[in-house]
């Protein structure tokens, strides 16, 4: 018996070590190339394996049975395969790449096509995507929540703004549409609304110097709209979209194909709001109505040997209006109601040619003409502002330096009914040309060092010779790990009433103290870049940078010195913008992404020894949206919001009784998107869940609305507004007393079609 016992084990023992013995290998590869430190993890047993050089993985003493064996690796979709396993097993799996942003194509850092981790500056991307988690009816608005930029209001009345990055003012930050500096002086105020979101492909966006390579107006960084490409858009896209403020969107895009060689793209954007809403009983509207059209269309045109042809218009037409609950056009530039009226008309140009010849040069050029017919109150404010621009550039590569020359021409003619083009009585528009060349050479001293450098020469035909040097430096320390110095020059120069919005509402004179001198600056930005992954196929990004701005000749409004007057002139000492800001971002494999930003910024002026915090700017900002995706349902679910430190706020005086400083103030936002059906999506949400307005713990924001044209505000012989029984604080009608939009919390709803 015991014999029989014994045989029996030693049978069992036998027939288990033979189950245990079977070997599962393979390879993974990808495009027909082999994926190197690929993560393989069968997920019933805790097992993993990872890939070696040649793509090639093993699992060893396995039990026959039924598994689910993950893969995943950096830049690709991660796979969940079921297998059986009876014997010993070789398998082979195809991974499919995936477009992350830094495997993605970028041109702004350095006017070429690049891919991001190699760039030497660094470029952050922004999809359509990352929009469509707070949908807006402009990309003025849709700029809220990308870290370290900021879409700043500068009228409670009218609305128009700029955009600030790392707390620089929006005249600071030039703002291009495929590359071509379009939105400039007069249209950094006006024409940042009305692009169509629907032929948006991404947004890139550099944040320090860039002069040396696009002129004046990048001293502080750059925003580059990138449209679609006309051969890979869809046919026909739809975004509409409504909110319970009655704020009506509607974003159409649709190509067309005329012969094999010529294809178009259109996009029209038509935006209404007619809501008279005055939630803060002050008299006024809350929130400026508008009436907006855009159309922007790009063609394509196919030529031998694929070399590149394209041309594109917009012609945006805007009526806005903001003022007394009770005015209508008839008061228009009138004294009797008062209110905020602007017409805009623009239209724009822009192409990019491919020159026939061996080297690879090319011919960029853009025209615009933007004409503006506004009142605020009684003051006029007319202007008109063309701007005509060619750039030749040559992409040369000789050994490992890659060259890029170019010359550049850019002609601007401005007009308006102020100081600004009057002359001994007699109106002078200005025109300015300004030809310039530049040169960079990207040099990869090794594997893993690269050097660029460059600089640029402008002659200005009122400010003469101007240089603008550019250094930048990049170490890759591995494929996901990189730091970029970047150095430059700058210079801009400055036209008040296109810029300062101040200077034209309200009751305030403007005072030009001298001959304005061209504002200089140098820069530097210090960016360290990390990404990493684990073997669940979980992703983590660290993007993280310091940077530090120094200007001489810094224009200054003052606002302080005479509260009814807005006093220029040259700071006499200097301004500095230093901070450091960081993203990270996770990539969850059960469908969770978490992206997060925060900003921590000193912006001051410096003044015989003394430093003041520069105007509405935050010492510190954060952004974030959380995104999750169940499957299972088909639903979306997306939070956003932002989150502002204090501000210095614009105050008339002693007496006033607003606050000097912002509180902190967040604006967060919820959104459900159904994607069950085919080629629509449906979406809705809340916009302002915490319904923040700038009205908390004020007692007004728009001052003397209740006398808008000062008929009862009496002043000294200094101009100064006398404190008296009817004006008790010794203030005047002003309202650029505004850091964050008046509209509380909202709900909206939309729909969105998309035809491959």
């Amino acid at each position: 018996m015991k014999n029989i016992l014994l045989f029996l084990t030693l049978l069992l023992l036998f027939l288990n070590a033979d189950a245990q013995d079977i070997v599962l290998k393979g390879k993974v590869e990808s495009n027909g190339s082999p994926v190197v430190k690929a993560s393989l993890r069968i997920l019933e047993l805790q097992r993993s394996s990872q890939t070696d050089a040649e793509g090639n993985f093993g699992f060893v003493a396995l039990n026959p049975g039924k598994y689910q064996i993950r893969i995943s690796a950096l830049g690709y979709q991660t796979q969940v395969n079921t297998i059986q396993l009876l014997a010993d097993t070789v398998l082979h799996f195809d991974l499919v790449e995936r477009k992350e942003n830094l495997r993605e194509v970028v041109v702004t850092g350095t006017q070429k096509e690049v891919n991001r981790l190699e760039s030497p500056v660094p470029v952050e991307i922004y999809t359509t995507k990352f929009f469509q988690k707070n949908p807006t009816p402009s990309i003025f608005d849709a700029l809220q929540n990308i870290n370290g930029v900021r879409p700043q209001l500068n009228c409670n009345i009218c609305n128009t703004g700029d955009i600030h990055i790392n707390g620089l003012e929006g005249p600071y930050t030039m703002v291009m549409i495929d590359g071509m500096p379009i939105v400039s002086s007069l249209s950094t105020v006006y024409g940042l609304s009305g692009i169509p979101n629907s032929l948006v492909e991404r947004i890139e966006i550099v944040k320090g110097p860039a002069s040396s390579l696009y002129g004046s107006e990048a001293v502080g960084g750059l925003i580059n709209i990138i449209t679609k490409d006309v051969g890979k858009a869809a046919k026909f896209t739809a975004d509409l979209m409504t909110t319970s403020y009655l704020e009506h969107n509607i974003d159409l895009g649709f190509k067309a194909r005329l012969s094999p060689k010529v294809s178009f793209l259109t996009g029209v954007n038509y935006f209404k709001y007619g809501n008279k809403v005055d939630d803060n009983h002050d008299g006024f509207t809350d929130v400026t109505l508008q009436d907006r059209i855009s159309v922007f269309q790009k063609w394509n045109f196919n030529r031998r040997e694929n070399r590149l042809f394209s041309l594109a218009g917009r012609y945006l037409y805007e009526d806005r209006w903001g003022g007394e609950m009770n005015w209508t056009k008839q008061y228009r530039g009138g004294g009797e109601v008062y209110g905020e009226s602007i017409y805009t008309k623009r239209f724009e140009l822009l192409g990019n040619y491919q020159l026939p010849l061996k080297e690879k040069m090319f011919l960029a050029f853009s025209l615009t003409s933007h004409n503006q017919d506004s009142r605020y109150g009684e003051t006029s404010y007319i202007a008109k502002q063309h701007i005509a621009f060619s750039q030749l550039t040559w992409d040369k590569k000789i050994g490992n330096h890659d060259l890029l020359f170019g010359t550049a021409f850019r002609y601007t003619y401005y007009d308006d009914n102020t100081p600004a083009t009057l002359m001994a009585n007699q109106n002078n528009p200005e025109k300015v040309y300004l030809p310039g060349v530049f040169a960079q050479d990207e040099i990869k001293l090794s594997q893993k060092h690269s050097v660029l450098l460059g600089m640029r020469y402008d002659y200005h035909s009122t400010h003469g010779n101007i240089f603008t040097p550019r250094f930048a430096y990049k170490i890759n320390f591995d494929e996901s790990s990189i730091l970029r110095l970047n150095a430059g020059t700058g210079f801009r120069v400055v036209n008040i009433f296109t810029e300062d919005h101040a200077a034209l509402t309200g009751a305030r004179e403007v005072v030009i103290e001298e001959n304005l001198k061209p504002e200089k600056s140098y820069n530097v930005n210090l960016n360290y870049l990390k990404k990493m992954h684990d073997l669940s196929g979980n992703t983590f990004t660290l993007d993280v940078s310091a940077f530090y701005t120094h200007f001489s000749n810094r224009i200054v409004a003052d606002y302080e010195t005479n509260t009814n007057q807005i006093r220029y002139n040259n700071l006499t000492g200097y301004a500095v913008s230093k901070g450091l800001t960081g993203n990270f971002d996770v990539t969850l494999n059960f469908g969770l992404k978490l992206n997060a930003g925060i900003t921590l910024q000193d912006v001051g002026l410096v003044e015989d020894g003394n430093k003041t915090q520069q105007m509405l700017t935050e010492k510190w900002m954060g952004t974030w949206s959380v995104s999750y995706l169940i499957n299972s349902l088909n639903l979306g679910i997306d939070y956003t919001g932002n989150i502002y430190g204090p501000m210095r706020l614009p105050l008339l005086g002693s007496l006033d009784p607003r606050q000097p400083y912002s509180p902190v103030w967040s604006l967060q936002n919820i959104q459900l998107v159904y994607r069950g059906f085919k080629n629509l999506e449906i979406y809705g949400g809340v916009k302002n869940l915490l319904n923040f307005k700038p009205t908390k713990n004020n007692p007004f924001i728009i001052a003397r609305s209740n006398d808008p044209f000062d008929r009862q505000v009496q002043f000294d012989p200094n101009g100064n507004a006398i404190a008296t029984a009817n004006n008790p604080y010794g203030l005047t009608f002003d309202p650029s007393y505004v850091y964050a939009p008046n509209q509380g919390i909202r709900g909206f709803f939309g729909l969105r079609y998309t035809l491959r």
